[in-house]
């Protein structure tokens, strides 16, 4: 690669970076969002929020689309490979996270008129601040490549996934004392579960940055889980948690 090109393939990527970091910086900004939308009630707001999802497909594609160019164009190697492959992988990553955002919002159309337990609201609220805590480090993490700070977010998704049981525990309380019915129940056991899998989306991200630093090819998330689950039913000769 001459000189000329290597300068011009090195501000497409650093215009691809800044593309993912802007998406990650609205995933970041729109998790607090969704979650006064839910918990005011906000018709308007949820509207306007899946509205806006369409724009982020978009973006996302373009990116996809200039990553994959420069990979069969450049022919990168060794870090700048790196680079790029991990920008096809992030790229996808926030925008599933963007749509995880989308359902808390039609969930939140959902249960529209139903008043929810002081216990429920906070419940919910701590885990939209853990997410987006979770979320804003792995986007920090990747704008200044910083591998140390990206391994700590999933010891941080720890903590997530402990509200998230402890919410869950709520809702079959709140439940059985007939202060929800079934349908409401329904609904947000799913709104813990769009938190929870926010945080392994912002686990995922860190693992890609370690990879840029390191190379070390990283595990989803969803793949642990399944081999843990396939490791449990080895083992007892019973299904494992889904």
């Amino acid at each position: 690669m001459t000189q000329d090109l290597r300068s011009e393939f090195h501000g497409e990527l650093d215009a691809v970076r800044n593309d993912i970091a802007r998406l990650g910086a609205y995933v970041v900004e729109l998790i607090p969002r969704v979650t006064e939308i839910l918990l005011q009630q906000d018709l308007e707001g949820a509207e306007y929020v899946l509205r806006a999802d369409a724009d982020i497909d978009v973006r996302t594609h373009s990116v996809e689309e200039r990553a994959l160019t420069m990979l069969a164009l450049q022919a990168p190697v060794a870090d700048d490979l790196r680079q790029v492959a991990a920008a096809l992988r992030l790229a996808p990553e926030i925008e599933r996270s963007g749509d995880l955002c989308c359902n808390i919002a039609k969930a939140a159309r959902r249960l529209y008129g139903r008043e929810l337990d002081p216990k429920l609201r906070g419940a919910i609220q701590r885990m939209s601040d853990q997410a987006q805590q979770e979320y804003r480090e792995a986007v920090e993490a990747y704008l200044n490549v910083d591998a140390v700070r990206a391994a700590a977010i999933g010891d941080m998704d720890e903590l997530l996934d402990q509200m998230h049981r402890a919410f869950i525990g709520q809702i079959f309380e709140t439940h059985a004392g007939s202060a929800i019915d079934l349908q409401v129940a329904v609904q947000l056991a799913l709104i813990g579960r769009f938190y929870e899998r926010l945080g392994d989306h912002a686990v995922n991200i860190s693992k890609r940055i370690v990879y840029i630093v390191t190379g070390w090819v990283p595990e989803h998330v969803s793949d642990d889980r399944q081999r843990a689950q396939a490791a449990a039913e080895a083992h007892t000769g019973h299904p494992g948690p889904g």
